[in-house]
């Protein structure tokens, strides 16, 4: 079964978004690193983690579909937030965009009538949907507790019990 060029070269640019945001999520987990906030910096090691495995779950698809990975460069992530609050904003937006273009790659699978690559986005799709609800989760409390002190130093500590 080999992909038709128009979902190879989708999954290809997703694979690149993945390692993007693994990227990303590495740099906020040294941005918190930087700030003293382990709980913080565990939480984000482990999303990026996650992101890194999301890469290679399409990178294998694209493998066992008899076609060639192509990866790109990868813009440099921000080192640097406005506030511990706007880092886990931006790490909301950016399950958001993921999210669309996963959207979006179901829509051309569809289109396209590859219902083999529909099923492996199905997995994808509802992972977003917790990938969302944790981020937003995430801003909602760091908006709740403001900046204080014993606040953060809670939420930083529930964060550094991720797995």
């Amino acid at each position: 079964m080999i992909l038709k060029a128009k979902i190879q070269k989708a999954l290809n640019k997703q694979v690149n978004v993945e390692f993007s945001a693994f990227y990303s999520y590495l740099s906020m987990a040294a941005y918190f690193e930087s700030h003293h906030m382990p709980g913080f910096a565990k939480w984000y090691k482990v999303q990026s983690n996650e992101e890194f495995k999301h890469a290679m779950k399409i990178y294998e698809y694209i493998i066992s579909r008899g076609e060639k990975v192509v990866l790109t460069a990868i813009e440099a992530p921000p080192t640097e937030g406005k506030s511990f609050l706007s880092v886990f904003e931006a790490a909301y937006a950016q399950e958001v965009k993921v999210s669309a273009l996963i959207n979006d790659l179901m829509d051309l699978a569809k289109s396209e009538g590859d219902h083999a690559t529909e099923i492996m986005l199905q997995w994808f799709i509802m992972e977003q949907v917790e990938e969302e609800d944790t981020a937003k989760n995430n801003v909602e409390k760091f908006k709740f507790i403001k900046d204080t002190t014993e606040g953060i130093m809670a939420f930083d500590h529930e964060l550094g019990t991720r797995t």
